[in-house]
Parts: C-alpha cells; structure tokens; sequence
C-alpha cells in the first residue's frame, strides 16, 4: 500500500499532546512510519510537501520531516498534467 502523509501529518508529534484525540492520531502516524520504515507500506512524497515544509517555522520539526523523504518510494514532481488537473479541481470546488 502507498501512502501520502502530508504537513499535518508529519507535525502532528510536535504538537501539545494533553488532548486525547492529539495523543491518539500521533500513535497512529508513528505506527504508521513505523510500517514504512519496515516496508510494510511505501510513502509517496511530493513537491508540495517540500514547499509546505519549506515554510515551517521551526526548524527541528522541518529537518526531522525532510528526513522522511529518503524513504520515500516516488516522488511526484510538478508537471503541466498535475496543474490541469489541480485547475479543474478548482473550478469544480467554486
């Protein structure tokens, strides 16, 4: 199975844990790396995670996050293709 973690996903361990909903998604995505690292799953990265990640304001959590896409099994680059389709998205979510 491949699987797409976004920014979010990859932030959420940083994130104060007090709640238990908080608590329970971070066990959930570090099982779920932990399945990647195994090969169980594959990542999927992408050129949008990179710039989300780009503009993380701390840098801790912007390396530990970069440190994923080596694991990465593809790595979807901008294309002419992935922007027609993001624009018809658009124009369908208006």
């Amino acid at each position: 199975m491949i699987l797409y973690l976004d920014n979010c996903c990859f932030n959420r361990p940083f994130d104060d844990q007090v709640q238990i909903r908080i608590r329970l998604e971070t066990e959930a995505k570090l099982v779920i790396q932990e399945k990647i690292k195994e090969g169980t799953y594959s990542l999927a990265w992408s050129y949008i995670l990179d710039y989300e990640n780009s503009k993380n304001p701390f840098p801790e959590r912007k390396e530990s996050i970069d440190k994923w896409q080596i694991y990465a099994s593809s790595d979807t680059e901008e294309d002419e293709l992935i922007l027609e389709i993001a624009e018809k998205l658009l124009l369908i979510a208006i």
